[in-house]
Formats: structure tokens, sequence, C-alpha cells
């Protein structure tokens, strides 16, 4: 099985993390921003980071991709089966994938991929507006909702940790992190998620992938 596209996404990492947990071992092949072969392009016509194929099987989208391997390899069950609890992690994954997305995207955006990637103008004040408005009051919201047990469906792991801690990974590898003197609850819950050997392995590759293209640019250093 392969997944097509970057760690560096939110959306990749938290495709090979979930297989990772149920012991999977899914290929990562290079694609997105212009890259990718034909498998890609028949995975996801419109270009987007994953894309994914087993077998004769392709489809796009992480929240597709992971739903496929749930219903291939039921477990360890990642997407709970109780009503409530199945549509809690859902909705998880969808927060993680819009409204978090929207605040990660816009730093990481503007302070590594436009510059660093891509050679492009990128919009400084956007990323400052997103970590200091956006971030705080999403990380507001979570210090409100993570439970005890450091998990936030069921008291244990599932597709709800890794795809709102996905972003959180990302966002570390520009330095950028949840305020532990605002947030203890939350920079915990993410410190001990990302801390897990599916998560660590990818983030150590993605920081030095970052590190060797020069790191994140801010507004100070583009002055």
């Amino acid at each position: 099985m392969i997944v097509f596209g970057s760690t560096l996404s939110p959306y990749v990492r938290k495709c090979m993390v979930f297989g990772a947990e149920k012991g999977l071992e899914l290929e990562l092949q290079p694609a997105g921003l212009g890259r990718g072969g034909p498998d890609f392009q028949a995975a996801s016509p419109f270009g987007k980071m994953p894309g994914f194929k087993d077998d004769d099987f392709l489809i796009s989208d992480s929240s597709a991709i992971v739903t496929y391997l749930e219903a291939k390899f039921p477990e360890p069950n990642l997407i709970p089966l109780e009503p409530r609890a199945r549509a809690r992690t859902i909705w998880y994954d969808e927060m993680a994938d819009t409204v978090m997305m929207a605040a990660g995207g816009a730093i990481f955006g503007n302070r590594f991929v436009l510059p660093r990637v891509l050679k492009q103008e990128c919009d400084h004040a956007a990323a400052d507006t997103a970590e200091h408005d956006l971030l705080p009051s999403l990380c507001d919201y979570l210090e409100n909702v993570i439970p005890a047990s450091g998990f936030l469906v069921e008291d244990r792991l599932t597709l709800a940790d890794i795809a709102v801690a996905s972003p959180f990974a990302t966002l570390g590898c520009i330095g950028v992190k949840a305020d532990p003197s605002r947030h203890p609850r939350t920079a915990a819950y993410v410190e001990a998620i990302l801390a897990r050997p599916s998560f660590a392995a990818i983030i150590a590759k993605d920081q030095a992938m970052v590190s060797a293209m020069g790191g994140p640019v801010t507004a100070k250093q583009a002055a």
C-alpha cells in the first residue's frame, strides 16, 4: 500500500501514523507540489496530498484513506463503533482538517512552504495573526475538553487524537507550540501523543527536512 505525499503535510502524516498504529507498513512516495507520477494523478485528480494506492484501488483525501484502512484492517480499532464515540471521533477529525488547518496552514504555509519550498512571497501578518489569535483560541477549546485520561474519545487512542495532534506536529517543526503557561493540559496532551513511536519517527525526519531547507522565515528575518 502506497501513500503519496510528504509527511510535512498533517494530512499525509495522519495516514502514515494511522497505519503505523495498526501495524501496517505503508510506503510513502513523494508527491504533491508538482511532483508525483501517473498513479498519484489517478489517485488524486486535483493533485492534493495525500493520494493512496492499494493494488488497483486508488483514492485521495486523508479521511477517505483512513476510513478504508479501518474497514479493511478493523483491529486495533481506531474509529469507535459506539455511535456517540464514533460521531465524536469523526467530528474531531473534521475539526483538525478544517478549523485547525486554517490556523496551522496560515502559519506553516507563510513561514515555510511559500518562502522555502515555492520561493514565493508570503504574508507574515497572516502568520502572526494565526499564531497569536487563531491558534490560542483552538487551544482554549482543547484545554476544556481533553479528559484526564489524555485521550479525546473512549479514554484510548483513536483517530481523534491522531488527527488533532498532527497539525501540532507540523507547527512544532518550525517552533510553534501550545503555550504551557496558558494551556498546560493541551501542551501536555500534544507532547504525549507526539511522543508515541508512530509519530516520533516521522517527526524526526520532518524536523531534519525543515532544518535542511533553512527552517522557517519570520517577518524580522525577511526585513
